[in-house]
């Protein structure tokens, strides 16, 4: 994914309630910007650190920056979480993620289960695939990546609707976006949410396939690398 128009760099001050990020622009202008990702962001923010910001000057948009990208002194880190949707399809597209290649067709956000919209459906004839896409940012100490970086029922939900679809003969995979580059191995984080870790651990006994892949991540594009090992 190429960004159309540049990013726009400042300096991250503090992330304000949820989804709002107090920003200085090189300028020296201050600025909120909107936050678009809702878990905790632990390893992710510090005052300081060098960011990008997207910029649009549509009437519907309150707030008219958005926060893309942030740097840690090692590497980029994205925390937009719905960059994983469209990265991870342009890479199937291209036949990037080995494991999710020859299927004719794929459609973004169609309904299935109970009341869930898969991320992405893959159907070749009566072949079908779910996949389930989720953000990984959050690295530790120990040089693993985690997910997910806060408490999650709605992810253990997503699991659950996955597991029904294998149990019906459906191909079920639960595809782990990185966002950065400083880690080896990904690992569920049982410590910050230990259903969905067990759940996860579960749904894949039962059928559900989990994929994990690096994003290379960089103020001018956003694309799929290699994936990454994983384990419980």
């Amino acid at each position: 994914m190429i960004f159309k128009q540049p990013l726009i760099p400042g300096t991250f001050i503090k992330r304000d309630k949820r989804f709002l990020a107090d920003i200085i622009l090189t300028d020296g202008k201050h600025i909120t910007a909107h936050c678009p990702n809702s878990g905790s962001m632990k390893s992710c923010l510090q005052a300081g650190w060098e960011v990008r910001l997207s910029f649009s000057d549509s009437i519907k948009r309150k707030l008219v920056y958005t926060l893309e990208m942030i740097h840690n002194g090692r590497c980029w880190i994205g925390i937009n979480t719905l960059i994983p949707n469209r990265i991870s399809e342009e890479a199937i597209q291209a036949g990037k993620i080995r494991e999710l290649t020859g299927y004719d067709e794929i459609r973004r956000e169609q309904r299935y289960g109970k009341n869930s919209r898969i991320d992405i459906l893959l159907r070749r004839g009566n072949k079908i695939c779910y996949v389930e896409i989720k953000n990984v940012t959050l690295l530790e100490a120990d040089g693993v990546y985690y997910f997910p970086d806060s408490v999650t029922e709605r992810g253990q939900r997503h699991l659950q609707e996955l597991q029904v679809m294998a149990e019906q003969g459906h191909r079920s995979v639960v595809l782990f976006i990185v966002q950065r580059n400083d880690g080896t191995i990904f690992k569920p984080a049982a410590h910050i949410d230990s259903n969905f870790a067990s759940r996860l651990r579960e749904v894949h006994q039962k059928g559900v396939e989990i994929l994990v892949y690096r994003a290379e991540v960089g103020p001018q594009k956003i694309e799929l690398a290699e994936a990454v090992p994983w384990q419980f």
